[in-house]
């Protein structure tokens, strides 16, 4: 194990100490073969200090119960539409799902609770559609919830609610998750899931998202390619940022210890959904001159940057910005400036692991837009093996005659690095 992750471990244990983590975990997950390490992993979260809340999808237990009674059912917008008679059972699978999760976290030493804090009203009839017997959430008891966590207790939602007569309806679980997650004021809402298909682009699964870019990525695939699960997801996770959940996490249920990669890393396995408070790139301070240095040691060795000390930093604290994600630096570079206000933007390192997420040129346009305000005259840079990156961002081939002088008598001839010029 890396150094640089035993720190991450230690950085995010203090940093979600009795944090609010709310965890839907969807029916094909309990069913499955990691459930058992589902189930021991939010045991340790706990045990550290989390304060953990579980919705437990029901599902197949459901269509199960409702096929041996020969009770029918349909779907409408993504709701189970049944009769009355099958109320009963359908709230007799809810809670054997949710008392199934409770066995197992007491198997795992961990006190859970399962309550009815949930108040619901019928769904009724929309555009001339009875939904029957499905609800909608109308209030939590949030202040019961709060009391049961300061008890050191887990909470378990079945996917029902009562309204005030006590009649039961069934209420859709990942709805039920935003809802618990919202009016706690989470720090985290996961969706841990078994059929949501992992969220891609150019091959890669996309880590990290804020608001505006759910939008484009649900925009930039029609339901074809997207899964309409998914897309609900995405949704209900934007939504839930919206109304102050911190941050939301779609997460592939058939990866073993996915819960506790997706908390105590900073690149995590899933997607994270996100507002502002994530990535972000400021000035570099003499406290982060180990982190930059230890950031573009592997970019010294390879030969791509030249080497430079702790002191070397320290004067030229002021040049440099980096890109930091929940305290940790995964991105550094330089704006030097020199005579005719010409800006040179140098050190350019990013983590190889997060080099996907778009760092790099926001890092870049970021420095960019700095000489813009002090009216660089020109922005250049000097690659050896960077030069198809530069060029993608808009740099163009220049000579060396055209350095500023001091800059042209650092140049070394043995190195022979390019110049490229902003156009």
């Amino acid at each position: 194990m890396k150094a640089e992750d035993i720190r991450d471990v230690i950085r995010y244990l203090q940093k979600f100490k009795n944090a609010v983590v709310v965890i839907y975990l969807d029916d094909k997950t309990i069913q499955s073969p990691l459930y058992s390490s589902h189930i021991r992993d939010i045991a340790l979260m706990h045990s550290a200090g989390l304060k953990v809340v579980i919705i437990p999808g029901a599902r197949s237990r459901i269509d199960e119960i409702l096929t041996d009674a020969k009770l029918t059912w349909t779907y409408n917008n993504n709701c189970r539409v049944t009769t009355e008679e099958a109320m009963p059972l359908i709230k007799m699978a809810a809670f054997d799902v949710s008392n199934t999760v409770m066995t197992s976290l007491a198997a795992n030493n961990i006190t859970a609770t399962i309550g009815n804090w949930v108040r619901s009203r019928a769904k009724g009839i929309v555009n001339g559609f009875d939904y029957g017997t499905a609800g909608e959430i109308d209030k939590l008891q949030t202040d019961a919830i709060k009391s049961v966590l300061d008890n050191s207790f887990i909470p378990i939602f079945p996917c029902i609610g009562w309204n005030s007569v006590g009649h039961p309806y069934n209420i859709s679980s990942v709805t039920l998750a935003q809802q618990v997650a919202i009016e706690l004021k989470a720090d985290k809402l996961f969706f841990v899931m078994q059929d949501a298909e992992n969220i891609v682009l150019n091959n890669q699964i996309v880590p990290a998202m804020n608001l505006e870019e759910v939008d484009d990525f649900i925009k930039a695939f029609d339901s074809s390619v997207l899964a309409s699960s998914t897309t609900n997801l995405l949704k209900l996770s934007k939504e839930a940022c919206q109304k102050g959940v911190v941050r939301s996490h779609i997460v592939d249920g058939k990866l073993d210890g996915v819960l506790l990669s997706e908390i105590f890393s900073n690149l995590g396995s899933g997607t994270m959904i996100y507002t502002s408070n994530y990535g972000k790139i400021r000035q570099m301070e003499q406290t982060d001159i180990p982190a930059v240095l230890s950031l573009i040691r592997p970019f010294v060795e390879s030969g791509k940057l030249l080497p430079r000390t702790e002191a070397q930093l320290a004067d030229e604290c002021s040049d440099f910005v980096v890109y930091e994600i929940d305290g940790a630096i995964h991105a550094c570079a330089a704006l030097h400036i020199y005579e005719d206000k010409q800006a040179e933007i140098a050190a350019v390192a990013v983590d190889e692991n997060y080099a996907h997420m778009g760092i790099g040129p926001k890092v870049i346009n970021h420095l960019i837009d700095k000489s813009k305000e002090i009216k660089a005259s020109s922005v250049f840079i000097l690659t050896t093996q960077a030069a198809d990156w530069f060029e993608k961002l808009g740099f163009t081939p220049d000579s060396v005659d055209s350095l500023p002088a001091k800059r042209k008598a650092m140049w070394n001839p043995e190195r022979n690095s390019k110049v490229y010029r902003l156009k």
